[in-house]
């Protein structure tokens, strides 16, 4: 998509401090966090909503990308939060599929 941002970041259009690759997916941090450590962990092919994924690589891989991810940034023994919000009712903003990871912190349940 010409205009979306995650596909920006995807091409390297727009640098962004990657924290994660592979062949599918992409993480950065999210430049507004909502906790110490806020990542957003999107699919490199553009997809708007989870609900258009149609490969289930891609879902593996997003999934492989949280648990490497949760380890290299020590969160994998305190926990974290996976967030995605689907659609205008779920305060979905960027219309690029994507997962919020928050941790390093003890998060309330108002994030």
């Amino acid at each position: 998509m010409e205009d979306c941002i995650f596909c920006k970041f995807v091409s390297k259009e727009i640098p962004t401090e990657i924290i994660y690759e592979n062949e599918n997916v992409i993480a950065f941090k999210d430049i507004n966090p909502k906790a110490k450590i806020h990542f957003l962990i999107i699919p490199k092919k553009h997809y708007e909503t989870i609900l258009d994924i149609d490969d289930e690589n891609t879902m593996k891989d997003m999934f492989k990308a949280i648990k490497e991810i949760a380890k290299k940034y020590n969160m994998d023994e305190k926990g974290f939060r996976i967030i995605n919000n689907c659609k205008e009712y779920g305060g979905q903003e960027v219309m690029h599929m994507h997962l919020h990871m928050l941790g390093g912190e003890k998060l309330s349940l108002n994030i």
